[in-house]
């Protein structure tokens, strides 16, 4: 992952002026080995303490009725234990809780960023008025925005009132562009509800860094700063000396960075953060599954997951199928591995899987494509986005991509509130005509409009 902030010159904003590049992505790993092997126990209520004392388990937390994260004993990971448990007529499903993590230090295929895709970006210190936030004006007016049309499908068709979940590390509740669309999410890192903060994975000197608002800013010069084998940053005179990169979690601020693409696209939804990643990219299995339920009974019509595993899990397929046949509609990221790859949860039926193209609307070279988990695709490359503490950040990445893509479903759900999934996709499908296998279409928030309001269901 490549990415540093780049923050608004506004009155009391914080004087922190960086650039971020950011590839996101995550990937199954082996269950963690700090503790007992942990699993996912699918039975029914009345049954779960027998089956719990017959195959020596114990339970750690209820994930919703009939669905239980528990650990086993040393050493009962093997082929004729799992057989035992699967084959229990009282268990109708049994899994690894796996670890999920994200490979953005060291992708698969580099995004290879280029710093002159932001140059207008940088140069613009302008600060305007968005829907009731005042926001950088690189913000708003990046080249992205224009190329999906952003700007005239809301000037046509408004800003949509309907809830987007961010299943993410969480978000920063206080910056200026984000605070206003905020609904009460929930942290399952800590089982907290509220709204899912990424400062709380921070010590207290390290977010005093990202909040600078006492901070003159004292000259428009930039310097490039290497902050890890992966980070470069381009940030003012006054914050290199002060920002010490060993101290920012690899992951810190993605959950931002996803929101206010989200938010770009749709300014009037609501944006539900739901925490099931730390902000060094690590998350359980179970603790996605739980987001997933949580949206959809928390009323929120879009889910968006920019994450990716190449392992199925039938519990995720589940809570997919879940979401689906509530007519909620699921988001997520096709992978950054650049190759013909088939993940998930972009991969099951009721997802809708996103690759990223560049400017010129080529596939981009971190892109999966060619497989059901790359239904579409959008721009992926040199956005600019919210950062926390207030900032803002360009970054790269399908995850990113499939952020402007929920924005665009959450306005159709607001034109259209009975539309379905297969009428959202063929929505898409009417968008800019390209052939980069991702698709029929890349990303045309207008043409999609207007086709979801003149297609009914």
């Amino acid at each position: 992952m490549l990415f540093s902030p780049l923050a608004g010159r506004r009155p009391g904003f914080s004087a922190l002026l960086a650039l971020a590049l950011v590839s996101f992505c995550a990937v199954p790993s082996k269950a963690a080995t700090s503790g007992p092997p942990t699993w996912i126990l699918v039975t029914q209520p009345g049954d779960l303490n027998g089956v719990l004392s017959r195959h020596h388990l114990a339970l750690q937390q209820v994930m919703r009725t009939g669905i239980y994260q528990v650990t086993s004993l040393p050493g009962s990971t093997t082929t004729s234990f799992v057989k035992e448990v699967t084959t229990d007529s009282k268990v109708s499903g049994f899994e690894a809780d796996s670890e999920v993590h994200t490979p953005e230090v060291t992708p698969t295929v580099a995004p290879k960023p280029s710093l002159s895709q932001l140059n207008a970006a940088l140069a613009d210190h302008s600060v305007v008025s968005y829907y009731g936030a005042r926001v950088r004006g690189a913000y708003v007016n990046q080249a992205a925005a224009m190329t999906v049309e952003i700007p005239s499908a809301l000037s046509r068709f408004g800003a949509g009132n309907t809830t987007v979940a961010v299943i993410d590390t969480g978000v920063d509740p206080n910056h200026p562009a984000l605070r206003g669309s905020l609904v009460t999410g929930y942290d399952f890192i800590r089982n907290v509800v509220g709204y899912a903060s990424e400062m709380t994975d921070l010590n207290q000197s390290t977010v005093a860094i990202l909040d600078q608002s006492t901070v003159a800013i004292l000259d428009g010069k930039n310097f490039p700063v290497l902050l890890n084998q992966s980070t470069v940053a381009i940030l003012d005179q006054s914050t290199v000396a002060i920002l010490d990169a060993t101290k920012l979690p690899g992951d810190f601020g993605h959950g931002t960075m996803v929101a206010g693409l989200i938010h770009l696209a749709a300014p009037g939804v609501k944006i539900m953060p739901l925490k099931a990643f730390n902000s060094d990219g690590s998350s359980n299995l179970s603790d996605i599954i739980r987001a997933i339920y949580y949206a959809v009974d928390h009323q929120a019509k879009v889910i968006n997951m920019s994450f990716s595993t190449t392992s199925p899990s039938a519990q995720l397929q589940a809570a997919i199928t879940y979401a689906k046949q509530h007519n909620v509609f699921c988001i997520a990221s096709a992978g950054n591995d650049g190759k013909r790859e088939l993940v998930y949860p972009a991969g099951y039926s009721g997802a809708i899987g996103v690759g990223s193209v560049n400017p010129s609307d080529l596939r981009s070279v971190f892109s999966n494509f060619d497989v059901a988990s790359a239904r579409t695709s959008a721009p992926g490359e040199a956005l600019v986005t919210t950062y926390p503490g207030g900032n803002y950040a360009g970054v790269w990445g399908s995850s990113f991509s499939s952020a402007l893509v929920s924005g665009t479903v959450a306005l159709m759900a607001q034109l259209n509130p009975r539309i379905s999934g297969s009428t959202a996709m063929d929505a898409l499908d009417h968008g800019k005509h390209i052939n980069q296998g991702m698709g029929d279409a890349r990303l045309d928030v207008l043409l999609s409009l207007l086709y979801s309001i003149t297609n009914h269901d």
